[in-house]
C-alpha cells in the first residue's frame, strides 16, 4: 500500500472540492483515481477534462473502449483496465471486444484490430510512427482527425495509468468484479 492519500471532500486542498463533486456527479461516487489526484487540483481537473474531450471526440463506444484498454492493458495498469470494464458495460460495448482487449487476443473487426495496433504503435514508439503504419491505420477507415484523437486518450491513459502505478490506488467495489492482472 502507498502512502498517497485517497481525499474525500473533507481533507482535499479547497480547489479540488468542487472537482470532487464533478467526480460525484458524473460517477455517483469519488473513484480512487480522483481521491488520489486530489491532492494536486491542476491534476485532478486536467484529467477530467481530457476524460470530458476523449469522451465527445470522433469515437464511437467500441473505439474509446478500443483505445483506452489497449493503452491501460499495455501499461499494466491494475485499476484502470477493470474500471474501463465497468465504462464499456456502461456504454454497450460488446463483452466479445472487452474481452479480447483484457486478453490481448483477436478483435471481433479488422478496423477494431487496426485501431489496437495503432494505439500500440503510438505508445511503444512514443509517436514516431512511420508512413506505412500511418497508412495502414488510414486504410482501415481512420482520418487524421483519429489520429489526434488517439493521441488524446494516450494522453489521459498516461495520467490515470502512472499514476496508479505510483498510488498503487485502490480498485472501487464497483469495478472489483472486474478485477484484472496482465498476462505473462
Amino acid at each position: 500500500m502507498s502512502d498517497f492519500t485517497l481525499h474525500d471532500q473533507a481533507s482535499a486542498p479547497e480547489k479540488s472540492k468542487p472537482l470532487l463533486e464533478k467526480s460525484v456527479k458524473a460517477f455517483g461516487m469519488i473513484p480512487n483515481l480522483h481521491a488520489v489526484m486530489a491532492e494536486a487540483p491542476g491534476t485532478l481537473e486536467a484529467y477530467q477534462q481530457l476524460h470530458e474531450l476523449f469522451v465527445q471526440s470522433s469515437f464511437d463506444a467500441d473505439e474509446k473502449t478500443v483505445v483506452w484498454q489497449t493503452i491501460s492493458v499495455e501499461h499494466g495498469c491494475h485499476y484502470c483496465v477493470p474500471a474501463h470494464t465497468a465504462i464499456a458495460k456502461s456504454m454497450k460495448v460488446s463483452d466479445d471486444i472487452s474481452n479480447a482487449l483484457r486478453d490481448e487476443s483477436a478483435l471481433p473487426s479488422d478496423k477494431l484490430e487496426a485501431l489496437r495496433t495503432f494505439t500500440l504503435a503510438m505508445l511503444r514508439q512514443r509517436g514516431a510512427v512511420g508512413k506505412a503504419e500511418l497508412q495502414a491505420f488510414y486504410d482501415a477507415g481512420y482520418s487524421q482527425r483519429h489520429v489526434l484523437e488517439v493521441v488524446l486518450g494516450l494522453s489521459q491513459k498516461v495520467m490515470s495509468n502512472y499514476i496508479n502505478h505510483l498510488a498503487e490506488t485502490p480498485v472501487d467495489e464497483p469495478f472489483q468484479s472486474f478485477a484484472w492482472t496482465k498476462a505473462k
